[in-house]
């Protein structure tokens, strides 16, 4: 379902892309509004899908933890409502006044952003309607990291599609009298429905949650609990994602001298190339708060087993859609965009820029995935944040030179490089962090996928060149590059240390596991207790790993 689900919100994505692109074209106008949503953009990453997300997910496991263990003795002491006590009006009062402030720093934002932007006005107008967004997407990503701690993963999966379906409809309904400025107000409807989607599933959690009859009476421990918004806490995994979403600040500062377009070109080529991460992350995403459980009941083994099966698995799906990105680029563009206001010289440059693009895509997925090893502790560290300051600094010190001699193809080569560099300390520091991945391992796999990938590509583009109209190219390039991918994986040596992907996307759910028709082996044994309900149990021991890890569903049963 969460497959099924974020596929259609990426179409929609897609779909919203296509109908700016022929509404409003790649212009000045475009610019304007890009340079507003740049503060969705960035509140996406800082509230729905990192900071709040590597906060409060384990946040939320180890108080579900404590419930299982029974450590509480009254309704008032009950660790999860203590904790969204402790927490949610803290965090609804912050970021109520951010956004209040930024409506009313619009220009001064807008300047800082974009000094040569062609239109400020229009930018200004387009970033007070979206600074909204602040609020509900803190909302938005607090019921989603608690939702997933509960093992819900539907509405969160549905928060894109309902996202996306705002802003569509806005555009639809005001474009005639607002202009692109209906986009940005598309963005405060659809922040709305985001939140709409998930509150009503976390409101029945919180109330069906057991409580154990009061036995004494006791104060509610939702000051402790709301330590995690402690400044000491929550600023490496703050830092860490100021400093990742800040290279699309970078990007849009470069590229705003550029001619008029080019900041339009970075943003296609940018939505279009990532769609393979944004798929290849869903897996790290699902699989996120069985870490941080199998942390919290102290079993690195399990957690360091998924991780390492999670991040081969996202370098497959993301190095598949790579090599079909970076072959049929031109054809992807003129298929999608090529219409109304977007013309033949538009699809070559967001080709161009598409293409470079993808070429850091491998390692912006082992950023998204390995930060979850460092942050499912805790007590957040400050290395992920050190090491994507050091690709930060890589992206801007190499993207001014780019800017100047390849214009908006050399701001996405430095962001290629900036991010894989971060990628690359990552995994170095990995095995020193909560979760012990083996690094060489893993280096040595990721390898072999990448040079299986360079050969998918090259057949891809043979292809994507051959085949005239646009629809069969894309779809030949895509099925051609996916065979000779999985062709030279499987005959590459020590192929099958990678995880086998039909046994890794089917899992057995506690309700599954009631009906298995016989135990396993480690639960038939003679005098062998099974394991307490919602205990994670190691793997290669009680589950294997492509059979995966049971949430804590113990007290529905």
């Amino acid at each position: 379902m969460t497959a099924g689900l974020t596929a259609v919100g990426a179409v929609l994505g897609l779909v919203r892309d296509q109908i700016l692109a022929g509404y409003f074209g790649a212009g000045a106008a475009t610019d304007a509004f890009l340079v507003a949503w740049t503060v969705p953009e960035f509140a996406s990453t800082l509230l729905i899908e990192d900071a709040m997300a590597l906060i409060l997910v384990p946040a939320f496991s180890r108080a579900l933890a404590r419930r299982g263990d029974g450590a509480f003795d009254s309704a008032l002491d009950d660790p999860v409502r203590a904790l969204v006590r402790g927490t949610l009006p803290r965090l609804t009062l912050t970021v109520g006044l951010a956004a209040a402030v930024l409506v009313v720093a619009a220009p001064l934002l807008v300047k800082a952003l974009a000094p040569g932007l062609p239109d400020p006005a229009l930018a200004v107008d387009c970033t007070r309607l979206t600074a909204t967004c602040v609020l509900s997407f803190a909302l938005v990503g607090y019921c989603s990291a608690a939702l997933r701690a509960h093992g819900r993963f539907l509405p969160p999966a549905m928060i894109y599609a309902a996202y996306n379906v705002g802003i569509i409809g806005t555009i639809l309904v005001l474009r005639d009298p607002w202009g692109v400025r209906s986009a940005a107000a598309g963005v405060a409807v659809g922040g709305v429905l985001m939140v709409l989607v998930q509150a009503p599933s976390l409101v029945r959690e919180l109330r069906s949650g057991p409580v154990p009859p009061p036995v004494r009476a006791s104060a509610p421990r939702g000051g402790q609990d709301g330590r995690i918004l402690v400044l000491g806490l929550i600023a490496p995994v703050v830092a860490f994602s100021l400093c990742r979403q800040s290279q699309t600040l970078i990007e849009r500062f470069l590229a705003s001298p550029l001619p008029a377009g080019a900041i339009s070109h970075l943003n296609y080529a940018q939505k279009i190339a990532q769609l393979p991460m944004i798929l290849s992350l869903m897996l790290c995403t699902v699989s996120f708060p069985v870490v941080a459980r199998a942390l919290a009941a102290g079993d690195e083994e399990t957690a360091r087993h998924r991780v390492e099966r999670d991040l081969l698995l996202a370098a497959v799906v993301v190095l598949v859609g790579a090599a079909t990105v970076i072959a049929a680029a031109p054809r992807i563009v003129e298929l999608l965009f090529e219409r109304g206001e977007f013309g033949g010289s538009d699809t070559t440059a967001t080709a161009a820029v598409m293409r470079v693009y993808a070429l850091g895509l491998l390692g912006q997925t082992m950023v998204g995935a390995l930060v979850r090893c460092y942050f499912s502790a805790a007590r957040p560290l400050w290395y992920p944040a050190a090491a994507m300051g050091a690709g930060l600094v890589t992206t801007g010190v190499a993207g001014v030179p780019g800017a100047q001699h390849w214009g908006a193809v050399g701001i996405a080569a430095a962001n290629a490089l900036g991010i894989t560099l971060t990628a690359v300390l990552l995994l170095r520091g990995a095995h020193r962090q909560s979760v012990p991945v083996r690094a060489g391992r893993l280096g040595a796999g990721l390898l072999r996928l990448a040079a299986a990938g360079a050969g998918a590509t090259g057949a891809g583009w043979a292809c994507s060149v051959a085949i005239g109209p646009a629809v069969p190219a894309v779809a030949v390039a895509a099925l051609v590059a996916t065979c000779v991918f999985l062709l030279l994986l499987a005959c590459a040596p020590e192929a099958s240390g990678l995880p086998s992907l039909p046994r890794s996307a089917y899992r057995r759910t506690p309700h599954a596991r009631r009906h298995r028709a016989e135990p396993s082996a480690a639960e038939a044994a003679p005098g062998k207790e099974p394991p307490p309900a919602g205990r994670v149990a190691p793997v290669g021991k009680a589950s294997p790993v492509g059979g995966d890890v049971p949430l804590d569903h113990g007290h529905r049963r």
